[in-house]
């Protein structure tokens, strides 16, 4: 009996589906939506995989519908979905897709799964109605992939308005999307309370701006990386973005709380601007910017400060004035930042400008600086940079010698606490008590001992070389001790006793004949240089070069050193020699240099590498590296 009942159910479950025909184009929905919690887009007249229909009347009537019956969430299968025109979602109406994770396509002619929107309307109009506008409190967009057909990798973009915008709303949310290829990603103003969340995509112009938010936005997991293009750094497209993108924009946006974002290859990864209605604050957690030209620029922030934690930010690839961290003129907010990392090509990590406002580093991570794509644009520029106002560096590490602080004489008072650096911490510029207060910072094994830069030696290659090096290769190994390569042209920055008489430099170089020009290449004469005086010619072998150079006849830096430039032909291992795969542009390799002046010749040697008097001969330390 109980089987017969069973059975007897389940045909009344079939006739009635079969009683129940698909809603009509054009007919009443009430009936239909009223007391459902879920609606199938398809029922509305929506066509999958035909990409010659336009969807656009057919979905707004299903989210009408409903918004309409107190909101619903209306669903869109796996398929592909053409718009010829712009959707609204009403208050309270969620439009949901498939996915449940960030969508990505990586590959550049991939074509996205799950279901994927495609968006035909107001090409050329970035002033027209968005794709998708978030038009009422609640309503939200979850699970889709959004790309433009019409789309083309040219510089400069083709404009199109944003792709989901939202303004006057409250608790409306962005949620598991990529948007694939859009101008402007993202655009809410006065959209209080939102959420955007595992959101990934390029947009090429900008990717989210938010502006009047008074009460707390939040956004996790975004990633802005080049999905569906080939990245070069020299393609127009990517240099247009490299250049004129801006990844994340927030103007006024109070108490907005940012975690786990990132972006590549943008002209601004996180940009802090003033729209009419002031700065941001807030907290950042775990953002980074690769490949950017200012991966952090701040035009404006508020008095409360934007609160940057365990962030990582890196300059663009084949920039010439990247900067990690720019903050503007008119800022008169703080920027505060703590266990954050600089690196790449960069020129300055942090650059600050504003006169009113302050920043602060407390444990941060410097490994690279003056390093850019041209050598000719390579000047010595500071990690940090403090042109004006106030600022604070405690507790921070720097991972290669040079100079660590530059202080501007607009800067009202730098504190510098605990900074550890190799060769120790250097400042220059402004160095007024008044306006400077320093302690406890690492100090320069040199300044230690006194009269150690009258007679010292330096390992390259071996712990603690960086103090005495500019644009050489990483330290390595050979039977004959630790060494480094140069490039073409790489510097030797070597202290010296300003009033110790004529000094003597003594380098170790071994020259492969690669590196040595023939006549008529074009490439200066292999050598150390004093300025674009040849001191010493390099030839092909083993070289032990001795310099004479009396300094009160030279220019020193501000720290009485010695800038020698060492200058050879460049050449690449993997094109030249059969069992190399080295790509690099590689000069000479240098093992060792002793620096001895005339009135302390007879003193004890200084081991610079690990500060320290040694007794041995320079030579016998020298084979033991």
């Amino acid at each position: 009996m109980k089987n017969r009942l069973t059975t007897l159910f389940g045909v009344l479950l079939v006739l009635t589906a079969f009683a129940l025909p698909r809603l009509a184009s054009g007919q009443d929905p009430e009936s239909y939506v009223r007391g459902k919690a879920r609606l199938n887009a398809l029922d509305f007249g929506v066509v999958c995989d035909d990409e010659s229909v336009d969807n656009t009347a057919a979905l707004q009537r299903a989210l009408d519908a409903a918004g309409e019956n107190g909101g619903a969430v209306v669903e869109l299968p796996s398929g592909r979905f053409r718009f010829d025109g712009s959707l609204s979602i009403p208050t309270g109406v969620s439009l949901q897709g498939t996915y449940r994770v960030p969508p990505t396509v990586v590959k550049k002619d991939e074509k996205p799964t799950g279901t994927t929107l495609l968006a035909y309307a107001n090409r050329n109009r970035p002033d027209g109605e968005p794709f998708i506008t978030l038009k009422g409190s609640n309503s939200a967009l979850i699970g889709v992939v959004v790309t433009y057909p019409e789309w083309e990798p040219v510089a400069p973009p083709t404009p199109y308005p944003p792709c989901v915008a939202s303004e006057d709303t409250c608790n409306v949310a962005v949620i598991d999307c990529c948007f694939l290829n859009p101008y402007e990603g993202i655009r809410f103003v006065r959209a209080h309370r939102h959420l955007v969340r595992n959101i990934t995509g390029y947009p090429s112009w900008r990717g989210f701006f938010v502006d009047e938010c008074y009460d707390i936005g939040h956004m996790e997991n975004v990633h802005f990386w080049p999905f569906g293009v080939t990245y070069k750094p020299d393609d127009p497209y990517c240099e247009w973005v490299n250049i004129n993108g801006t990844a994340f924009e927030f103007a006024r946006t109070d108490w907005h709380y940012v975690s786990n974002t990132f972006c590549f290859g943008y002209g601004r990864g996180y940009y802090f601007s003033d729209h009419g209605h002031g700065g941001a604050n807030g907290n950042f957690l775990g953002i980074g910017a690769d490949s950017c030209r200012r991966a952090v620029l701040v035009d404006q922030s508020q008095k409360q400060g934007l609160l940057i934690t365990n962030g990582e930010f890196v300059g663009r690839w084949t920039s010439e004035d990247s900067v990690c961290l720019e903050i503007g003129e008119e800022n008169d907010g703080a920027v505060m930042l703590s266990n954050c990392t600089f690196w790449g090509p960069v020129k300055t990590c942090v650059l600050s400008k504003n006169k009113t406002g302050r920043v602060t580093l407390t444990g941060c991570e410097f490994v690279n600086w003056d390093e850019v794509h041209s050598r000719e644009t390579k000047g010595g520029a500071a990690a940090v940079e403090i042109q004006a106002g106030r600022a604070t560096l405690q507790g921070c590490s720097f991972e290669q010698s040079g100079t660590h602080l530059k202080i501007g004489d607009e800067a009202t008072f730098v504190t510098a606490v605990g900074n550890q650096a190799p060769g120790g911490f250097r400042a220059l510029g402004n160095r007024s008590p008044m306006k400077t207060q320093f302690a406890a910072n690492e100090l320069d094994p040199l300044e230690c001992e006194p009269e150690a830069k009258g007679s010292y030696v330096a390992a390259l290659g071996a712990a603690g070389d960086s103090r005495f090096i500019r644009y050489w290769y990483g330290p390595e190994n050979s039977p004959s001790g630790t060494f480094r390569w140069s490039t073409d042209r790489s510097k030797l920055i070597l202290p010296v006793m300003k009033e110790g008489g004529i000094v003597t430099i003594s380098i170790k170089i071994q020259a492969p004949s690669e590196a040595i020009a023939s006549e008529g290449e074009g490439v200066a004469k292999p050598g150390v240089y004093l300025g674009d005086e040849l001191l010493a010619e390099i030839k092909s072998g083993l070289n032990e070069l001795t310099i004479k150079i009396d300094p009160a006849q030279v220019e020193l830096t501000q720290d009485d050193e010695i800038s020698l430039d060492v200058r050879c032909k460049a050449w690449v291992p993997a094109e030249t020699r059969k069992e190399s795969s080295d790509e690099r542009r590689l000069g000479v390799s240098c093992y060792s240099v002793r620096v001895t002046s005339e009135r302390y010749a007879e003193n004890p040697v200084f081991d610079a590498n690990v500060g320290a008097l040694i007794d041995k001969s320079v030579d016998d330390q020298t084979e033991k590296r």
